[in-house]
């Protein structure tokens, strides 16, 4: 098997060496889950439910562990990685209510009794990104657990370290052996061969569109089913009548959460013309105040970009005559750093159609409502979006009439494990998260009982 070296974006040591699977221990991770999840599916509903919330219980007991795992393989700040890591616990938590409630339904027919069930569809693929390796596991192999899949989790190659520990904690709180595997490897070995198997029933994919599209093609070779969630170039959309203070101070938690590396990330603000030159004078201060440093320190609000690569694509969108409005300020030496940073291009610049994938921020101003729109819709992503505005009509308007799959009205939240989560448009396909999640790694079995004709 070949290796791969996991390492600190803080520090550029080496953490750990990984062994990344081949395909042939990929079928026989795939042989060992179609068994353990016939197993599984046979438990009472309310066993499943207990082991998961027992699975809960037990990454409760190591957040502490888990948040520094991720501090030093994905330099996320500590509070962040902390509560990612109790995000895990918590959406385990949530769908171990779910399989005493996937209630099918009792339909009026004639003639006899017709009735659903909701019956798991057997191993489930799960591929997740390098930029929230816990959290994004959780959302896949959670929902699907509950619904009675086995599940095959294959994280980034660049951030294995969680989600390895994650598969440990799983057999320790006692789920089945083979019921949820973590198969570290690359994209080309692992993902592809939980595309092409003919036992994996379902690929959950999180990452770019490029690959995305791949995965679909693939897919649609056997008919598999497919949950995509890709990228994203979101806007923030400031009217002229919202709290300007307010907006321009929370702007750059919009975007530089987790260094920019987030697909939900307000990559686009797009500021009402009369209102611009105001909200820029706001906004400066509020990036240079964005904390940059080491992860390990509570008040640290961004950690550094995940790898050298990364990093270099991302200087590649900010060269020496780049339209710098202002930047923050970052740590020199080790470490992949790189500062906020605000741009004002036209609107035809790369910065603003292309997922920079970084923190560096675009600024366009817009005339009117239906200018804001248009310039909000002018991608070929539609994830996510921001809208300010103390006009409650108008923003039931341009909520409607943006084309993304989650948008915030005076604030920038996107996701909650509550509320369905997916993408317009490239940004992907399916719904993740909410209370329908199950669903979507279930089929739906309809079952006609003839009755006859009744008997004096």
């Amino acid at each position: 098997m070949s290796t791969c070296e996991v390492i600190n974006p803080a520090t550029e040591e080496v953490l750990r060496t990984v062994e990344l699977l081949d395909e042939a221990a990929v079928d026989d991770a795939v042989a060992a889950a179609v068994t353990a999840q016939r197993q599984w599916a046979r438990l009472a509903p309310a066993d499943r439910a207990g082991a998961l919330r027992a699975f809960a219980a037990t990454v409760d007991a190591h957040i502490a562990e888990l948040a520094a795992l991720e501090v030093a393989n994905s330099g996320h700040p500590i509070g962040q990685a902390e509560w990612e890591a109790g995000h895990v616990r918590d959406v385990l938590t949530y769908y171990a209510a779910s399989p005493e409630r996937l209630s099918g339904k009792q339909i009026p027919v004639a003639g006899g009794l017709d009735v659903t069930f909701h019956e798991p569809l057997g191993v489930v693929g799960v591929i997740t990104p390098w930029n929230f390796p816990m959290t994004i596991a959780a959302w896949g192999f959670a929902p699907a657990l509950a619904a009675g899949n086995a599940v095959l989790l294959k994280p980034a190659e660049w951030t294995p370290l969680t989600s390895i520990r994650l598969g440990e904690l799983a057999l320790e709180s006692g789920l089945p052996e083979g019921l949820f595997q973590v198969l570290p490897g690359a994209g080309p070995v692992v993902g592809e061969r939980f595309v092409t198997h003919p036992d994996v029933r379902k690929v959950v994919f999180t990452g770019s569109t490029r690959v995305g599209t791949r995965v679909m093609a693939g897919a649609a070779a056997q008919v598999k089913r497919v949950t995509l969630e890709l990228g994203g170039k979101s806007a923030n959309i400031v009217f002229d009548d919202c709290d300007l203070e307010r907006a321009a101070a929370t702007a750059p938690y919009g975007v530089f959460d987790n260094a920019g590396q987030d697909c939900c990330a307000r990559s686009r603000i797009l500021v009402q013309r009369n209102i611009y030159d105001r909200f820029m004078e706001l906004l400066e201060p509020a990036v240079k105040g964005v904390v940059v440093g080491d992860p390990t320190a509570r008040d640290t609000e961004m950690g550094p970009l995940v790898s050298k690569k990364h990093w270099e694509s991302v200087s590649a969108y900010v060269p020496e005559d780049a339209p710098v409005a202002f930047r923050g300020s970052a740590p020199g030496g080790p470490g992949y750093w790189f500062a906020p940073t605000v741009l004002t291009p036209t609107r035809a610049d790369r910065t603003v159609t292309e997922e920079i994938f970084g923190p560096v921020v675009t600024v366009l101003p817009f005339e009117d409502e239906a200018d804001a729109v248009a310039l909000a819709n002018a991608t070929s992503y539609g994830l996510s979006g921001s809208i300010w505005t103390d006009n409650v009509s108008r923003a039931l308007r341009v909520s409607r009439a943006v084309e993304a799959g989650n948008l915030s009205v005076n604030s920038h939240s996107s996701v909650r494990y509550s509320t369905p989560f997916g993408g317009f448009k490239q940004s992907g396909l399916g719904r993740e998260l909410g209370p329908d999640a199950p669903l979507s790694f279930t089929e739906t079995k309809n079952v006609f009982i003839h009755v006859g004709e009744p008997t004096n």
